[in-house]
């Protein structure tokens, strides 16, 4: 017995890439039976799925003493690829090329208005939260910022600028609190703020700015809402990469001094 296990770990440790691949899509799988069965749909299998990784990380973490969470178990390196920085800059490379400038103006003048808002706002709390808990330098400001708007402009920004690899973890983490906020708060909230119809979602994404968030809130509350609060959340993590290392750094270095 003790050797078939050698043997199967093995293969899990020269494949880990394809063990990575498998595992997350049990995870995603249960979460998503949860989601249904347990919670019926109230709580999007995105944000349970969130839940399951956290905590697999944490158990990676105590169990190897390591830095990278469950990524250090051997059998399981594959996570730390499949999470990295490459495929998640692919990914968004991807997105932004799956979006068309002329379909989001059809949004008119609210959905560019919500979009500049909800980005701006969102740096903007985030940096004065960095701030009030020490970190003052811009770079720092500006990564933990961008990690308030989304989890994936945060590691971006934070990247392109040079900041630390706490900050750039504490940027992401406060992209997953937001993320999971907006996906488990929005079915809740969606009926007291008119959240009933294709208009209100475009600025509700361009607003919220977090496409996981927006796309499993809108899930829970009515599926057919879906497509138009992604799109505004999608142009939101685009400009947010975009404007986070160059305009906003650029400010917020100028009002800090560092």
């Amino acid at each position: 017995m003790n050797e078939l296990w050698q043997l199967v770990e093995s293969v899990f440790i020269k494949y880990s890439l394809v063990t990575a691949f498998a595992l997350i899509g049990v995870v995603i799988g249960v979460s998503y039976s949860i989601s249904v069965r347990i919670t019926r749909g109230r709580m999007h299998g995105s944000a349970i799925a969130i839940l399951i990784g956290l905590l697999l990380a944490y158990i990676g973490g105590v169990v190897t003493g390591g830095k990278k969470g469950i990524a250090d178990i051997e059998c399981l390196a594959g996570i730390g690829l499949m999470g990295g920085a490459m495929l998640r800059d692919t990914a968004i490379v991807a997105t932004a090329f799956g979006v068309r400038f002329e379909e989001f103006w059809k949004t008119g003048l609210s959905g560019i208005i919500s979009l500049l808002a909800g980005v701006f706002v969102s740096f903007l709390i985030g940096a004065l939260a960095a701030y009030g808990f020490g970190y003052q330098d811009a770079v720092s400001m500006t990564t933990i910022g961008a990690g308030a708007a989304t989890y994936i402009v945060g590691p971006v920004t934070g990247t392109a600028l040079g900041a630390t690899s706490d900050v750039i973890a504490l940027s992401v983490a406060a992209g997953l609190v937001k993320s999971m906020l907006v996906m488990t708060l929005t079915p809740f909230v969606a009926k007291s703020i008119g959240l009933d119809n294709p208009r209100s979602a475009l600025i509700f994404g361009g607003l919220m700015g977090t496409t996981s968030g927006v796309a499993g809130g809108l899930a829970a509350t009515d599926e057919k809402l879906v497509p138009y609060g992604a799109m505004t959340a999608t142009f939101y993590t685009g400009l947010g990469c975009l404007l986070g290392p160059s305009v906003i750094f650029f400010v917020i270095r100028a009002v800090v001094g560092t």
